[in-house]
């Protein structure tokens, strides 16, 4: 079986799951890399049987994904209920008492394809985004190597009765989110700042179209 792992560079659980799907697969590619990063032209040539999405920073084409016989797979930090980028801080935004993780099949529209399984934990009022995050990245090295475990041992993968519940988040929505306003209430603030703070506040206000950040 020939398989594609396509991980977040300079990740320590991703570097352990790569390690992981090696001592699994002898026909296996691995590539790291950040949100910046070019493209990589090796994806413009590869096929194979499986490819495995692990915070990929890049968005996967569809010509690449046919290319994945029996099928493309992506690990989302987030529930059904958050699809898309800044899942963790509409969570935090919005006061979730439980949070997750979903495995899925890709297509070549962002977190719209079927869904394999979703695992759920517990969000105190102590958790902030990174709190959260840390606990979906647990969560996602523990389903990565139950559904590469399966696969090995040509075990069916599970099917999950639940869908996505909206279209993604994007990037326009997330910098609004970060946005704080001089008319918005000292709670809305709050909210705001607790809700983009990852090791360091996203949030920020503008004057004549210049932004100033929060340190």
């Amino acid at each position: 079986m020939k398989v594609l792992f396509i991980g977040k560079k300079d990740d320590e659980r991703a570097e352990t799951a790569a390690e992981y799907l090696r001592s699994k697969f002898t026909d296996c590619e691995i590539i790291f890399g950040q949100r910046k990063d070019k493209f990589p032209d090796f994806f413009k040539s590869w096929s194979g049987d499986y490819i495995f999405s692990y915070l990929s920073p890049w968005i996967i084409s569809k010509t690449l994904l046919l290319n994945a016989s029996s099928g493309a797979i992506n690990w989302h930090p987030g529930p059904p209920e958050y699809p898309g980028i800044g899942c963790t801080n509409f969570a935090i935004y919005n006061n979730e008492k439980v949070f997750g993780i979903t495995c899925h099949y890709m297509k070549a529209k962002v977190d719209t394809g079927k869904i394999i399984e979703v695992r759920r934990f517990p969000v105190t009022a102590e958790d902030g985004v990174f709190s959260m995050t840390q606990n979906c990245y647990s969560e996602i090295l523990s389903s990565f190597k139950f559904i590469i475990d399966k696969i090995v041992n040509n075990e069916t993968l599970p099917e999950s009765k639940e869908h996505w519940t909206r279209v993604p988040y994007t990037r326009k929505e997330l910098d609004a989110l970060c946005e704080i306003k001089p008319d918005m209430s000292p709670e809305e603030t709050k909210k705001r700042i607790k809700a983009t703070t990852y090791d360091r506040p996203w949030a920020f206000t503008q004057i004549h179209g210049i932004k100033f950040y929060l340190k």
